[in-house]
């Protein structure tokens, strides 16, 4: 055993060197190469039309523009409401143009983390969960080949109300939309934005179509692009490089009741991973990962039948019935699941935000944990100033922000896209032993646990100690591997789980940017200061 724990040393340390040589490398050639972004055929299923930056003429104001409000948000979903109500309760007059004010009807966006949980409080926005029958959620279980894993979330050093919170998404929408237009300086209107309105490369506010179908202009010092995952708008501030890995299927469950109470549920399944989590006193939110972009058809009968041979199979015994009753029940739903990441182009007089500006793979819930957190941090950048006016030294304070929120949004970011890869199921067996290592290292307890899920949960966001763990995981595949007695193919399966382990990790690393990651310090809009006017 002595023998054992000491190869084990060794090759620990050897791995962990060319870990960090690899990360090195990548950081100087991140450092002194740019970053080209693809013109992504960015395909959204919207009915907005295709909107393209309009210019706007000096005096153009006429009898159908508004222009008394500091800050225009576009979009009232998680981000725009609770942004709207945040700077309006710091005193700035606030237009928040919303397509649908009407309850959202979405089958994500109903799990908030426990780090996001702690920024909601520090908005002020806690209560929003009271009345809509919200659900605690204190950790996860994982479940693989009949055996599961129960992770709890690291809470100790918490109030005991934090945890995490499930719940329907347009119930707590609605809920921070009447608290925002509560607001007596929040203007909350209902219309379709088509255009952002440009003068001499400064964003000057929207153009809109109101309910009613009229045309209208709105102005305002700084205007805030939160329009969601199938932004229209996002093309005028960044660039954006979507890729869509997979879809979920979703299905309601009544009646459910979950083998681990109060935990959301991941299933290791093939060919890639299920989710249920409560989303309230009786109903379980059931998410089916389908990888591609393409899924069975609903309409043909197709869906129910993939549903019932391929994927009920895999469910925990508890859940079955549920499971096949939901699908029998026929409300059967669909979303491409959206990775983006952020791509900034600084523009004067906007900002994107939300799913708009950043997103990630949902199988770890991490979406408006990043939202919430991206808030605050904007919130304590503008209490500062007095007025917007200034819109170029505005922009350039602003670059900060794009820094600053880095620690929390990549290591929730690069989490997720690292776990679904992991998570999924290959006929490769380096990458079935990666699979399986993962769920024997969370098993394992103690540090092996918390680790990671204080990292999924928004409380530990620290990029370094993500790369940490992701490479134990690879780690502890080697050497199980090699222990007792290494042979030439297990050494070269050995081999390619490292090098897999890099090519899942880097290359998200390197899209999230290696010196924002890891040397913000090094960054020089790290120490931007407000504007002296």
């Amino acid at each position: 055993m002595a023998d054992q724990y000491t190869w084990g040393l060794i090759l620990g340390a050897v791995v962990g060197l060319v870990a960090l040589y690899n990360l090195g490398l990548l950081a100087v050639y991140n450092f002194v190469m740019k970053n080209k972004n693809d013109d992504d055929a960015d395909s959204l299923l919207t009915k907005s039309r295709a909107a393209k930056t309009a210019s706007a003429v000096d005096g153009e104001c006429g009898s159908n523009a508004v222009g008394d409000a500091d800050v225009i948000i576009v979009g009232a979903g998680v981000a725009g409401a609770a942004l709207a109500h945040t700077l309006g309760k710091d005193g700035r007059r606030v237009h928040v143009i919303e397509r649908d004010l009407s309850e959202p009807d979405r089958i994500v966006g109903e799990l908030l983390q426990p780090g996001g949980y702690l920024k909601l409080i520090e908005l002020g926005l806690a209560d929003c969960l009271e009345t809509i029958d919200a659900q605690r959620v204190f950790g996860y279980a994982i479940f693989k080949d009949g055996e599961s894993a129960q992770l709890r979330y690291p809470l100790e050093k918490f109030h005991s109300d934090v945890s995490g919170r499930s719940f329907h998404n347009g119930r707590f929408i609605q809920r921070m939309r009447e608290k925002a237009a509560s607001l007596p300086n929040v203007r909350l209107e209902q219309g379709t934005v088509t255009s952002l309105l440009e003068q001499k490369g400064t964003i000057k506010g929207v153009q809109y179509k109101t309910k009613a179908g009229q045309e209208v202009t709105a102005y305002a010092p700084l205007t805030i692009v939160c329009d969601g995952c199938f932004s229209n708008l996002r093309r005028s501030l960044c660039n954006p490089q979507v890729d869509v890995p997979s879809c979920f299927v979703g299905l309601v469950l009544e009646n459910c009741e979950l083998p681990y109470a109060n935990s959301g549920h991941v299933i290791l399944a093939n060919p890639s991973p299920i989710l249920f989590y409560p989303i309230s006193s009786t109903e379980v939110r059931c998410l089916v990962d389908v990888p591609g972009q393409k899924v069975p058809s609903i309409s043909s009968g197709e869906m129910a039948n993939y549903l019932k041979t391929v994927v009920a199979p895999q469910v925990p015994p508890q859940i079955y019935d549920s499971f096949v009753a939901a699908i029998d029940k026929g409300n059967i739903r669909t979303m491409p699941n959206r990775s983006m990441p952020a791509a900034p182009q600084p523009t004067p007089g906007a900002l994107l935000m939300g799913d708009a500006f950043n997103m990630r793979h949902p199988l770890t819930g991490g979406g408006m944990t990043v939202a919430l957190s991206d808030i605050v941090l904007l919130r304590d950048l503008l209490r500062p100033l007095r007025n917007l006016n200034d819109a170029p030294a505005l922009c350039k304070y602003l670059e900060s922000f794009y820094t600053l929120r880095k620690p929390v949004s990549s290591t929730i970011n690069t989490l997720a896209g690292a776990l679904y890869r992991v998570f999924c199921a290959s006929p490769d067996e380096a990458r079935k032993e990666m699979r399986d290592a993962c769920f024997d290292y969370l098993s394992l307890g103690g540090i092996c646990a918390s680790g990671p899920i204080s990292l999924l949960s928004g409380l530990n966001p620290r990029p370094l100690s993500l790369v940490v763990h992701f490479f134990a995981v690879a780690i502890y595949a080697v050497g199980r591997l090699l222990l007792p007695f290494p042979s030439p193919h297990r050494i070269w399966i050995g081999a390619r789980i490292i090098l897999g382990a890099s090519g899942i990790i880097f290359p998200i690393i390197k899209a999230e940017g290696v010196r924002q990651m890891f040397f913000p310090a090094t960054i020089p809009a790290y120490y931007r200061a407000p504007p002296v006017k």
